[in-house]
């Protein structure tokens, strides 16, 4: 069964393949397009460099009407990201656009991870640490990063 969403999920998984951001990469799972599985390196330079960072992306079929839910399976320590690993952001919710495809949508979860916005917290411990003690908040996504080496 070909629907519109799963013809655009196709569209985006060849742009993927074909023209891969730096930093991210994703797949469908091997039997059901609409689930995908995708990894965000940890950006050059920054407290989160060399982390390996696994999501999830769930894609209704009005894709790309309707953003994915995109969640974190990895543990995270983030202003913007919560406990069970849903993201807050912005084009994941009130400014989703259609013309947002999977790469656009890691990237900017990428770019996230180095530029928080702490006036918008998903974990306000983060957040507080982030605004109040920036030495002991890069100390605790160091240890994030490190667990992302060994967690499965």
């Amino acid at each position: 069964m070909s629907t519109p969403a799963r013809k655009r999920l196709m569209r985006d998984f060849k742009r993927l393949q074909q023209d891969p951001p730096a930093g991210i990469s994703g797949a469908p799972q091997d039997n059901n397009i609409m689930i995908w599985n995708a990894i965000i390196f940890g950006p050059d330079d920054s407290p989160w460099d060399g982390g390996t960072f696994k999501l999830t992306l769930q894609f209704a079929e009005d894709y790309p009407n309707k953003s994915p839910t995109v969640r974190f399976v990895s543990q995270m320590f983030h202003p913007n990201i919560y406990a069970d690993g849903s993201i807050c952001l912005d084009i994941l919710q009130n400014q989703w656009s259609p013309i947002y495809d999977i790469a656009a949508i890691l990237t900017s979860i990428q770019s996230l991870l180095c530029d928080p916005n702490p006036n918008s917290p998903a974990n306000s411990e983060a957040a507080r640490m982030f605004n109040e003690n920036k030495r002991e908040y890069n100390r605790r996504v160091r240890t994030v990063v490190e667990q992302s080496w060994t967690a499965d």
